[in-house]
């Protein structure tokens, strides 16, 4: 009996403490040309081009145009990029093409990093999506970087500003 309960037991913290590890599990970035595969053309509500001709595909070349090394900057860099700071994110300096890739306010930036939730068939499900990193973003999500510690902050209204960047996805898509 003792050792039946013993053996419970050690499974049940085992369970936890496996469940709890996948809950803080960091997921990998993958880029925004992996997201433009499935998110690009008219068909799919013309997503990928939004972003592209907005102001967040060129926000690491506004560090670089001010040419007072602000692109080495991580108080700046922080916000101009995707992921920094995160093992998989962008790191300053990195010669690798995958670091390239996360230059930018890119997708993953706002949705989370998609390396665990671009596969199609969890993208067709939502939840999926969700549990597998997808991040909805609100104004809490925005605030992260349009706030008043920025050096350029004028001031954010969510409402304004969501309707010059946004990217709905077609019914379809969902």
């Amino acid at each position: 009996m003792l050792r039946t309960m013993v053996i419970a037991l050690l499974a049940l913290v085992t369970l936890a403490f496996t469940t709890g590890l996948a809950a803080d599990k960091e997921h990998n970035f993958v880029g925004a040309d992996k997201c433009k595969m499935c998110h690009q053309g008219p068909a799919k509500g013309n997503v990928y081009q939004i972003w592209e001709k907005g102001p967040h595909a060129g926000a690491y070349q506004v560090l670089v145009d001010k040419k007072d090394g602000s692109e080495k900057n991580e108080k700046c860099v922080g916000c101009h990029v995707t992921g920094f700071g995160k093992a998989t994110g962008y790191k300053i300096g990195d010669a690798d093409p995958k670091n390239a890739a996360l230059a930018n306010v890119g997708c993953e930036a706002c949705h989370g990093p998609g390396a665990d939730y671009k596969n199609m068939a969890i993208m067709k499900d939502h939840a999926k999506s969700v549990e597998n990193g997808l991040v909805v973003p609100d104004e809490k999500t925005c605030m992260t970087c349009h706030n008043k510690t920025s050096p350029t902050f004028k001031g954010f209204d969510f409402a304004t500003y969501w309707k010059k960047i946004q990217h709905p996805i077609k019914a379809a898509e969902k």
